[in-house]
C-alpha cells in the first residue's frame, strides 16, 4: 500500500507519525492474498508473536499411503492454494477443447479490483489462456483468478459452487470455495490432506499442463515476475506447485518431487514465514521420499461419480458452461446429440453397424439384507434336500430389466448367499423363455458372486448416480458410445441403493482388470463423463 501525502518542513514526527509507520507497515499488501498483515516489522511490533495454527501430510503418490501427518484433518483456510482448483477446472475445459490457449478472456470490473497480488488489468482489456496459467502458477494473481472463474463459471460465486462440487467429487470432503482467488473469506476452508489429494489429482489428471506450475519466472508487458516457490530449482526433484498466504492460516505450500521413480506430495499449512514454510516442507521432503514406493500401486484419484450426482449444480450452474463459453470461445461449440432412450438389441460381434444401446440389469440393494439371483425358478417340492443339495441354494433377489418376475420363497434349510450379477442378456430374459430342467438333473442355484462380473476382471466402473433408473441405463449407453473398444465384454448393470431416504441408482460395468478400468475412466473422462475405478 503506498501512502502519499505532503508534509511541511517545519513539521517533525511525534507519536502520531510513528503510530502511522506501523500501520502502514502492518497492512502492506502481501504478494498472495490481501491479509498478510504480519510481516518481519509488524511481528516486531506486537507484544504477542505471530503463531498460525500448523498443519502439515506426506502422501507417497505411487502407493496412495499417508507417510506423515500432524493435523491433516484439522480446517485450514488454504489462502491461494485455492487457485489449484481453479487451474484444475480450466485444465479440463483445456482437455476437453471447450476452450483454447489462445483464447481471450475478458476482464470484468469485478475482477478488475481484486486486491494484490495482481497483475492491474483494466475492465475491458483481455489476456489469453496461457498467459493467464503463467501469472496465476507464478505472481498468484487475484484479478487473473477471478477472471478464469467468471469466464468459465459465468460469475464467481457460480464459479466457486463448482469448484467446492468438484472437490467433493475428489474426495476432499472437508474443503468448500467461496471465491476463484482464495482472498480471505471466514467459510473458505480445507485440510492438509484434501490439498494433498488436489495436488496428486492435478498432477496425475493433468500431466502436461501442470508442467506449467515448474515454471520460474513470468514476463509481461515488459515486467518479469519471479514465481513465490522459491525451492523450485532448490529441492532436487520438485516440480511445484503452489504457495499461499493469509493470516489466518500463515504461510501454506503444496508441493510435488519426484526421485529414481518414487514421488511424494508434501503439504504444509501455519508457517510463521515463507522461509519457515520451505524449511519445514523441505525437511518432510528429505525424510520421506526415499522411502517412498518405487512402483504404482495406488490407483489413479478419480472421481465418485455418486457424489457428484449428490452435488447437482443449482440452476444458475447449469447454464454456466453455454454463458462462458459465449464470452471466451473462440469459435462455436456444437451441442451434443442427445442420447437415445436405451432397448435391447446389440450389434453382432463383428458387426460394422453402428454402436446401440445396451440392455441393462438392475440390481437393488437393501441394507442388512444378503441375496443372490437365482436364473430359474425350482420346484422344491420334487426335490429330496440333503446337504450336498442345499448348501448353496439362496434366496431369489428381484432382477429389473424389460419383465419382472416376483422372488420365491426360500427352500427349507436354504442359507443367505452374497449379493452377485447376472449377465445382461438374463435381465431381459422372462421366466418362460428359460427352460426348466427336467427334475432329475437340477443342479443347486449357482453363487453369482463368482460369476460374470468376476469372470474377466475384479474391478470396476462407476459412470454415474442417479434418482432416475432410465437416466442410469442412459448414461451407460453414452459410456459404452464413448469406450466400447475399452470396455471389451464388461458386463453394464444398475445398482440401486437408498441414500438421504431417496433412491439413487448406480450406473457401472464391472468384470475389468485394474489396468482396463483405469483406461476406461481416463477415456470416458475426456468425453465429459465422470467416473470412478472401485474393487468389485
Amino acid at each position: 500500500m503506498r501512502v502519499v501525502g505532503e508534509v511541511s518542513s517545519g513539521l517533525r514526527w511525534g507519536a502520531a507519525g510513528v503510530a502511522l509507520l506501523v500501520t502502514v507497515t502492518a497492512f502492506a499488501s502481501d504478494a498472495d492474498a490481501r491479509g498478510r498483515r504480519h510481516g518481519p516489522r509488524a511481528r516486531a511490533a506486537s507484544a504477542a508473536p505471530y503463531q498460525p495454527p500448523p498443519a502439515s501430510i506426506v502422501v507417497d503418490a505411487n502407493s496412495g499411503k499417508v507417510m506423515q501427518a500432524s493435523d491433516a484433518d484439522s480446517p485450514r483456510h488454504p489462502a491461494s492454494l485455492t487457485k489449484i482448483m481453479t487451474l484444475y477446472l480450466l485444465f479440463e475445459k483445456l482437455e476437453q477443447g471447450k476452450i483454447k490457449m489462445t483464447t481471450d478472456l475478458p476482464v470484468s470490473p469485478h475482477a478488475a479490483s481484486m486486491a494484490p497480488s495482481k497483475l492491474d488489468l483494466r475492465p475491458g482489456e483481455t489476456i489469453k489462456v496461457e498467459s493467464a496459467i503463467r501469472a496465476i502458477v507464478t505472481k498468484s494473481a487475484n484479478d487473473v483468478a477471478v477472471i478464469v472463474g467468471e469466464a468459465l463459471g459465468g460469475d464467481e460465486p457460480s464459479f466457486a459452487k463448482m469448484m467446492t462440487a468438484k472437490a467433493r467429487s475428489l474426495g476432499m470432503r472437508n474443503t468448500s470455495y467461496f471465491n476463484a482467488s482464495g482472498l480471505p473469506n471466514d467459510q473458505q476452508i480445507t485440510t492438509a490432506r484434501d490439498q494433498a489429494t488436489l495436488g496428486r489429482a492435478i498432477f496425475e489428471r493433468f500431466p502436461t499442463y501442470y508442467r506449467y506450475f515448474s515454471t520460474r519466472s513470468f514476463d509481461f508487458r515488459g515486467k518479469s515476475m519471479r514465481n513465490h516457490n522459491h525451492l523450485l530449482g532448490q529441492v532436487e526433484g520438485l516440480d511445484g506447485i503452489k504457495t499461499g498466504y493469509v493470516n489466518a492460516s500463515g504461510f501454506n505450500i503444496v508441493t510435488s518431487a519426484a526421485r529414481a521413480g518414487k514421488r511424494v506430495i508434501a503439504v504444509v499449512f501455519g508457517g510463521r514465514t515463507a522461509r519457515a514454510r520451505d524449511a519445514k516442507v523441505t525437511s518432510l521432503i528429505e525424510s520421506n521420499i526415499n522411502i517412498a514406493s518405487g512402483k504404482r500401486t495406488a490407483p489413479p484419484v478419480g472421481e465418485d461419480a455418486s457424489d457428484v450426482a449428490d452435488a447437482a449444480p443449482a440452476p444458475e450452474e447449469k447454464k454456466q458452461t453455454a454463458m462462458a463459453l459465449r464470452t471466451v470461445a473462440a469459435e462455436p461449440v456444437a451441442a451434443p446429440a442427445p442420447i437415445p432412450a436405451p432397448v435391447a438389441t446389440a450389434p453382432a460381434l463383428g458387426s460394422t453397424d453402428p454402436i446401440k444401446p445396451v440392455a441393462v440389469k438392475t440390481v437393488t440393494v437393501q441394507a442388512g439384507t444378503m441375496r443372490t439371483a437365482s436364473i430359474a425358478p425350482v420346484d422344491h417340492r420334487k426335490l429330496s434336500p440333503s446337504p450336498a443339495s442345499t448348501a448353496t441354494v439362496t434366496t431369489v433377489a428381484t432382477v429389473k430389466g424389460d419383465t419382472q418376475s416376483a422372488p420365491l420363497a426360500p427352500p427349507p434349510g436354504a442359507r443367505p448367499g452374497i449379493l452377485g450379477t447376472l449377465p445382461a442378456k438374463f435381465a431381459s430374459a422372462t421366466p418362460d423363455a428359460m427352460p426348466l430342467p427336467a427334475p432329475a438333473a437340477v443342479e443347486p442355484a449357482k453363487d453369482v458372486s463368482k460369476g460374470v462380473s468376476r469372470a474377466n476382471g475384479g474391478w470396476m466402473v462407476q459412470v454415474g448416480a442417479f434418482p432416475d433408473e432410465g437416466e442410469a441405463k442412459q448414461r451407460l449407453t453414452a459410456a459404452q458410445s464413448k469406450a466400447n473398444s475399452l470396455l471389451g465384454k464388461a458386463n453394464p448393470f444398475t445398482e440401486r441403493v437408498e441414500k438421504n431416504h431417496k433412491p439413487l441408482f448406480r450406473a457401472r460395468f464391472a468384470g475389468l482388470e485394474k489396468d482396463q478400468a483405469e483406461n476406461v475412466c481416463k477415456n470416458l473422462k475426456r468425453s465429459e463423463i465422470p467416473c470412478i475405478v472401485m474393487k468389485n
